[in-house]
């Protein structure tokens, strides 16, 4: 595997993380008919993309510590691209996008998805070579060893190359930048739920695995 850090040296994100909503197509199906009304009136026409704040990088090793009143959290298995000096993609990194469940997916809901440690990072990201190699990966979602999600790449609404030429079009990604393509969600619209005590684990053809345990705050059950 062509890696692009070092493994003693656990990946950080060294710029802005955006993230992206509503670019799965079963997702876009199942909100659609709601897109028109109001306050929106009509289907966004742009990416509509989120920051995950830098109070969110959840480093390899870690566990993802829920707060008092949370008992469970959205599961959001992802890619993140990793923009390079040139302006366009280096590597690539498996994330986990954490977000306390919740009803609106139009608006960025901040206060749900930007959360202490709710960006878990693997140790290491993997060199971009040919980013249209990626466009058929299958992302395995797994919590305690049992499958729960396949989030299919070749399903989004904008494929990787047409996300970054939109966004382009309206904000310069500057290097050390990590743009998350999205997260999908299951046939009923909602995402793969974790919980105290639950291992997940993230894994894709070429990458570093992403593994993390979650736990109340205190251990309190």
């Amino acid at each position: 595997m062509n890696t692009h850090r070092l493994p003693h040296r656990p990946w950080q994100p060294e710029g802005t993380v955006y993230g992206t909503l509503l670019n799965f197509r079963r997702e876009w199906d199942i909100r659609a008919p709601r897109m028109s009304d109001e306050p929106h009136k009509a289907p966004p026409k742009a990416p509509v993309l989120y920051v995950k704040s830098a109070n969110t990088f959840n480093p390899a090793g870690h566990d993802l510590l829920l707060e008092d009143g949370i008992r469970e959290v959205d599961v959001g298995g992802t890619l993140g691209l990793v923009i390079g000096d040139d302006g366009a993609v280096s590597a690539g990194a498996l994330l986990c996008d954490w977000s306390v469940p919740h009803m609106s997916y139009y608006r960025p809901p901040i206060k749900f998805r930007c959360r202490d440690g709710y960006l878990a990072l693997p140790l290491q990201t993997t060199a971009c070579q040919n980013l249209s190699e990626w466009n058929d990966l299958e992302i395995e979602v797994r919590v305690n060893d049992a499958v729960v999600q396949r989030v299919r790449l070749s399903s989004m609404v904008r494929g990787m190359a047409a996300l970054l030429a939109d966004v382009s079009e309206f904000m310069t990604l500057q290097p050390g930048d990590v743009l998350m393509v999205g997260t999908d969600c299951l046939p009923d619209g909602a995402r793969p739920k974790a919980r105290h005590g639950d291992r997940v684990l993230i894994s894709a053809p070429g990458f570093v695995s992403l593994q993390q345990t979650v736990r109340l705050q205190g251990g309190v059950a």
